[in-house]
């Protein structure tokens, strides 16, 4: 019966069709499995290791994905010039601003007249604006040095930045090469230094194509509070054009630790209390969303988190006409009257809380 069984080959453009499906469909690993299926059935065919290279990029497997492009170049097709670009973008991403127009300079140089040439030209132009390839290695001890600098009040950050031009490099350094943790900071910091200097860098900030989006658009909105207006170079959508910063939607902020714990600690002292109904909790938090929303970026200093989540838990009161008391809150949070008034001020100023819950209850008067 053995010698009676025909073997079944599946050839690369089998595998190919199978990764491809599977693509379309959004099952990336899946297609990546048959993608290498594809490779491993025509090891010598640059067209497979093309496609397996882009399917590696894109699930994020960017050095890997280097790797294949390079050996495209090297072993297989060294026509396939466009490897040179997704190169370049891979390392952009990757963080290796240096290799990354190394890559783009041999794209131009190998098909000056490619499909892509235009738009390597472009990037090429903003990742060469401000690098200097012959500066110094930027070593460990000069980012421990920078961290403890932006460890400053910022006020005091604030004057030695108006005196030093020193220091205002490490700024700009550290907007693209420093942890994200910091690069929200610097943005808001060039907000309140201004002036023109701190416009062009913002502007630079805005072209670079490696830089996240949540970055670009604070960048953005900064601008606007600087008053830029008009058009202006920014690179979206995978190109660089000009567009009109009023098109830029007020995008929402990341969300940070301080401001999950408001809401934690708001919560936890509701559910001790026995008598909110599940709906207050969901409003209680869409209040705090909403105010954080509504003022990013200018949003509060959180030193205390009680103060806040007691202000906060006072606000859902006065929207539902709760019989709850700032002296009681006060008590069972820990804080002053004066903090959680001060708090709830700086809310019902921006959400027009009272003014809500006043229509609210003419509506439910006239059964609207």
């Amino acid at each position: 019966m053995k010698d009676n069984v025909i073997s079944f080959e599946r050839d690369a453009a089998f595998y190919l069709k199978k990764g491809v499906s599977h693509y379309r469909h959004n099952r990336m690993d899946r297609a990546l499995f048959y993608f290498r299926k594809a490779v491993n059935a025509e090891p010598f065919n640059a067209f497979n290791h093309y496609n397996l290279a882009c399917m590696l990029s894109k699930t994020g497997r960017l050095q890997e994905a280097n790797r294949v492009f390079l050996h495209i170049l090297e072993k297989l097709n060294p026509q396939m010039t466009e490897c040179y670009f997704l190169l370049a973008i891979n390392y952009g991403l990757l963080g290796n601003l240096s290799k990354s127009r190394l890559y783009l300079r041999k794209y131009l140089q190998a098909d000056p007249e490619g499909d892509l040439a235009a738009e390597a030209a472009e990037l090429l132009a903003v990742l060469s604006e401000n690098s200097d390839d012959s500066s110094p290695v930027y070593t460990e001890r000069d980012f421990c040095l920078e961290k403890n600098l932006f460890a400053m009040a910022r006020k005091d950050l604030l004057a030695l930045l108006q005196g030093s031009q020193e220091l205002r490099q490490i700024l700009c350094r550290w907007l693209y090469d420093g942890p994200d943790g910091f690069k929200e900071e610097i943005i808001l910091l060039y907000r309140e230094l201004g002036g023109e200097a701190a416009k062009r860098v913002l502007l630079d900030f805005i072209k670079n194509p490696w830089i996240k989006e949540r970055f670009r658009h604070l960048a953005i909105l900064v601008l606007r509070k600087l008053g830029v207006s008009g058009s202006v170079s920014i690179f979206s959508s995978g190109k660089l054009r000009e567009a009109k910063l009023s098109q830029f939607s007020k995008i929402r902020p990341e969300w940070r630790r301080e401001w999950q714990q408001v809401i934690d600690c708001v919560v936890h002292n509701m559910r001790r209390s026995n008598c909110y109904e599940q709906g207050f909790f969901d409003d209680v938090q869409a209040i705090w969303r909403d105010y954080i929303n509504n003022v990013y970026p200018d949003t509060p200093r959180i030193v205390k988190v009680e103060t806040w989540a007691a202000a906060l838990e006072y606000c859902l009161a006065r929207f539902h006409y709760l019989n709850l008391t700032q002296k009681k809150l006060a008590a069972e949070y820990g804080v002053s009257c004066a903090s959680i008034s001060r708090n709830f001020r700086a809310m019902n100023k921006v959400l027009q809380l009272d003014e809500k819950a006043y229509r609210n209850m003419l509506s439910y008067i006239k059964g609207d």
